[in-house]
């Protein structure tokens, strides 16, 4: 399983929101290149990067922060946040991001996400966040009335290259992962799910390995990586390719450190 470093630009910064709340931001470290170049040097294989201004106005804002991370690092970017035109879209493409994820538009223009998953075959990801099942939209600031699932299902007949599945009420809090959830959107699709939210520890990123065969392939750790909660190597040996297995209850992993 993919263990995915988040990056949250708001004003150019790197930051963590709580359960999507702009008004309760942390920032973590006022250059995010600097973020980026650590999580590479510590394993990670791809970022996952969020515009979060963009996400709320609709419109590009942290392209310069984005475009500096691609040029530092020299593993896949995905991005997502106000991506919302086929200009957008491609402009990202362009500048070296490998895939982009498509939120409120999936919802609001699903005509504009089959024309670029088309155009742009296997590099769009449609990211589902979920309010209590239901899809919320721009910045989280709305709730639609479209279920998890059906999107999911709808996306994948469209040609979405994977599923980001967020659930909003455990994002940012260190709550755990929402399992039930997972297992409920991986069932009705065949293209890969990556988690995202609530994830706080090596126990949580293992309980996950038990979907991976239902094809939750990947998750996005934040706040924990952030907070010192997960070590991203100690991650990367627990649930990536040549993992720990059956480990004893209780362990320390800082043993494989």
């Amino acid at each position: 399983m993919e263990t995915i470093p988040a990056i949250d630009l708001l004003e150019g910064r790197c930051v963590r929101l709580y359960q999507g709340d702009y008004s309760l931001s942390q920032v973590f470290n006022e250059n995010p290149v600097e973020v980026a170049k650590e999580w590479v040097e510590q394993g990670a294989t791809r970022l996952h990067v969020v515009d979060l201004d963009g996400a709320k106005t609709g419109q590009p804002t942290n392209l310069a922060a984005i475009e500096a991370i691609v040029r530092a690092c020299s593993v896949p970017v995905q991005v997502g946040g106000g991506i919302r035109e086929h200009s957008t879209a491609k402009r990202l493409l362009n500048l070296g991001v490998q895939r982009v994820i498509l939120g409120t538009v999936a919802v609001e223009q699903p005509q504009l996400v089959q024309q670029l998953c088309q155009e742009f075959p296997g590099q769009i990801v449609v990211g589902i966040d979920a309010r209590n099942g239901l899809v919320a939209t721009r910045g989280w600031l709305e709730t639609s009335e479209v279920s998890a699932s059906q999107l999911a299902v709808q996306m994948q007949e469209l040609g979405a290259a994977a599923i980001i599945y967020t659930d909003i009420h455990r994002d940012g809090t260190l709550s755990g992962p929402n399992l039930e959830a997972l297992r409920a959107i991986a069932s009705t699709v065949t293209i890969p799910i990556i988690a995202s939210g609530g994830v706080s520890s090596i126990t949580d990123l293992l309980s996950l390995l038990a979907l991976e065969p239902q094809g939750v392939t990947g998750v996005i750790v934040g706040r924990a990586l952030y907070t010192g909660d997960i070590s991203l190597r100690e991650a990367l040996r627990a649930v990536g390719q040549g993992r720990i297995q059956d480990i004893p209850p209780n362990i320390d992993f800082s043993t494989f450190a």
